[in-house]
C-alpha cells in the first residue's frame, strides 16, 4: 500500500504518507528539528512489512506548506497537527515515534491524554532545553580550543551566519549529530525541506544555543504522566547525552532504555538494522502487553 496527500490543519496543509501492510497498528513518525522532515525519517519505512508506516512534514518544512507567521511556531499548535491528521487519517490506534524535538512534541501530545496509542518512542529525546543546552556546554569543552572560540566569539557578536561559525558547529555535529557520511542525494533533499523559518523561530542559529521560544521548555516533572508502554533511545555519542535519556526514562513508570553504542543523535541513520530490530521488537512487546 503506499497513499500520500494532505491535511488541512491550523495554518495550512502538511503532506504525509502511508506506506506497507493495510492491516496492524500504524506507527507515525515525529520528525525533529523543529523545521525539520520526514526525509530523515524515511529509514522506518523499512518496517513497513510489520504494519502502515505513517510519515508527515510538520507544517513550515518538507512538502507542507510554509506560512510566514511567527504566531504558529508553538509547541500546542503542533499538538493539535498530530490530533488532526490522525482524526482526518482514521488512525484509531498508532504507536508514536519522536526523534529529538518530535520527543518534545510526543510529550506534549501524551499529556493530552490521547486515546489509541499503544506505544511511545522517545528517540534522542530533548525534553528539558536547559538540560540539553547543559549538556551541549559540555560536549563542547571537548572541542578543538580553536573550534570552541569560534563559537564562542560568533555567539557573543551574533554572528552565527558566518561561515566560520557553520564550520565550527559542523565540527560538533560531526561528533555528536552523525558520525557516518551522508549521501550527497539525501544531504540535498534535506537541505531542502528544511524550514529554517521555524527552527530560527523555536530553537535558534545552532544545535547547542537555544534563542528560541523552545529555550525554556522543560517536560520533567510532568514524565510521570504516561502512562503507554514507552521506549527511550540514544547514542552514546549523542547529543541527546545518556545520562539525560536515562533520567528521563526514570521518570516514566516501567519505561525502558536502550543506548545504541556506536552512534551519536542519527542511530537510525548509524546503526540502521539496530536501530530497526529494537523498534520492531518493542511495538510488537507493547501490542502484546495491550492485547
Amino acid at each position: 500500500m503506499h497513499k500520500e496527500g494532505f491535511v488541512e490543519v491550523e495554518g495550512g496543509r502538511i503532506w504525509y504518507q502511508i506506506n506497507g501492510r493495510e492491516s496492524g497498528v500504524p506507527l507515525v513518525g515525529l520528525h525533529g528539528g523543529p523545521g525539520g522532515s520526514s526525509v530523515g525519517m524515511e529509514r522506518l519505512l523499512a518496517l513497513s512489512d510489520d504494519r502502515p508506516i505513517v510519515l508527515y512534514d510538520q507544517l513550515g518544512s518538507g512538502k507542507s506548506e510554509r506560512p510566514s507567521d511567527a504566531s504558529l511556531w508553538r509547541v500546542d499548535r503542533f499538538v493539535r497537527e498530530l490530533a488532526t491528521l490522525r482524526s482526518v487519517l482514521g488512525l484509531e490506534q498508532v504507536h508514536l515515534l519522536g526523534h529529538s524535538w518530535g520527543t518534545m512534541l510526543l510529550a506534549d501530545y501524551l499529556l493530552t491524554q490521547p486515546t489509541g496509542v499503544v506505544s511511545a518512542i522517545f528517540s534522542s529525546p530533548c525534553l528539558s532545553a536547559p538540560r540539553w543546552v547543559a549538556d551541549a556546554d559540555r560536549l563542547r569543552l571537548d572541542l578543538p580550543a580553536d573550534v570552541q572560540q569560534v563559537l564562542t566569539e560568533c555567539e557573543a557578536t551574533g554572528n552565527t551566519k558566518s561561515q566560520a561559525y557553520k564550520q565550527a558547529t559542523g565540527v560538533y555535529m560531526k561528533k555528536h549529530v552523525c558520525r557516518v557520511e551522508i549521501s550527497p542525494e539525501e544531504r540535498a533533499r534535506r537541505d531542502a525541506a528544511f524550514g529554517e523559518e521555524v527552527y530560527n523561530a523555536m530553537w535558534g542559529p545552532s544545535e547547542f544555543h537555544a534563542t528560541g521560544t523552545l529555550k525554556t521548555y522543560d517536560r520533567t516533572d510532568r514524565l510521570h504522566e504516561i502512562t503507554v508502554p514507552t521506549l527511550f533511545t540514544c547514542g552514546r555519542y549523542d547529543e541527546a547525552s545518556p545520562e539525560s535519556t536515562k533520567y528521563y526514562q526514570s521518570l516514566v513508570p516501567g519505561a525502558k532504555y536502550h543506548v545504541f553504542e556506536e552512534s551519536s543523535h542519527s542511530a537510525m541513520r548509524e546503526q540502521p538494522e539496530e536501530y530497526l530490530r529494537v523498534i520492531r521488537n518493542f511495538v510488537a512487546s507493547a501490542e502484546r502487553t495491550n492485547a
